[in-house]
């Protein structure tokens, strides 16, 4: 019986050996260059995934581990034509300079916005049991697992807050 992920919405098949990380597997196997290999310690955050609706470090994992998950990577949250709410904000806030860690911050952004939408605290959060909020210490917290050398912060949390908010 083949193992197989689901990648952007497409069946694929699991590599045989089994230490090949998910990272390597979509940029080697499946052609995903969007995901960056920074660090391969999972410190950066540039190689986010959702995996399931989570936003999870490609590297730390490996694929082999994912049989009969969904990965959604970058490619799979828009196109150059048809972008994402947040791929287009991050354009117009210029919410990165060199690029590279842009979408590993776009698909973490787009899974924390939906934890904040399914109530998930966080250590920023001010009610445990009330409605969260993407306030921009939210944001900052919930986002700090993602660093940007570049330090294009304030115009990420722009970006980010202006989709929470609908604006977008």
């Amino acid at each position: 019986m083949s193992k197989t992920i689901t990648v952007n919405g497409t069946e694929r098949p699991i590599p045989s050996d089994p230490r090949v990380s998910l990272l390597d597997f979509l940029r080697e196997n499946e052609g995903l260059t969007g995901t960056k290999k920074g660090c391969d310690h999972g410190q950066c955050g540039a190689c986010t995934v959702i995996v399931n609706g989570m936003r999870i470090n490609s590297c730390l994992t490996l694929a082999a581990m994912h049989d009969g998950d969904s990965v959604t990577t970058i490619e799979g949250l828009g196109t150059p034509t048809s972008p994402s709410p947040l791929q287009s904000a991050f354009v117009e806030h210029d919410g990165f300079q060199c690029g590279y860690c842009t979408p590993g911050q776009i698909c973490s952004a787009t899974a924390m916005l939906d934890e904040i939408a399914a109530g998930f605290a966080s250590d920023a959060s001010e009610d445990l049991l009330g409605k969260m909020q993407a306030s921009p210490e939210e944001i900052r917290e919930r986002m700090s697992g993602n660093l940007c050398r570049c330090g294009a912060y304030a115009n990420i949390v722009t970006a980010i807050r202006e989709v929470a908010q609908g604006d977008a």
